[in-house]
């Protein structure tokens, strides 16, 4: 498998790992390395990972974060990394959203 982490996606990881080193420093580095191992799992189990807003969500396993992401043949394209403790109602929006690029 193939995993590709598209632009908005890389950008979330990004202000994750920003909101975090802002409460500690190196906080924002475990975070950025607990999400690229949970990333990295995809290699074994994309696909196993139930569907919500019409995308596969992967839970991660440190931070409440969730990992929405598709399959085309042999890429798993990772189009967001949300934070699950947002209001449900704007993380459908943002991966409706996504559907319309």
């Amino acid at each position: 498998m193939i995993i590709q982490v598209l632009d908005d996606a890389e950008q979330d990881l990004i202000d994750g790992f920003n909101f975090y080193d802002s409460q500690e420093l190196g906080l924002g580095d475990y975070f950025i390395d607990s999400l690229f191992s949970d990333i990295d799992s995809l290699h074994l189990y994309a696909g196993i990972h139930p569907i919500r807003f019409n995308y596969h969500r992967m839970l991660s396993q440190r931070f409440p974060f969730a990992i929405y992401y598709e399959i085309e043949g042999n890429t798993v394209k990772i189009w967001a990394v949300l934070d699950c403790r947002r209001d449900p109602v704007s993380t459908e929006k943002r991966l409706r959203n996504l559907e319309l690029k």
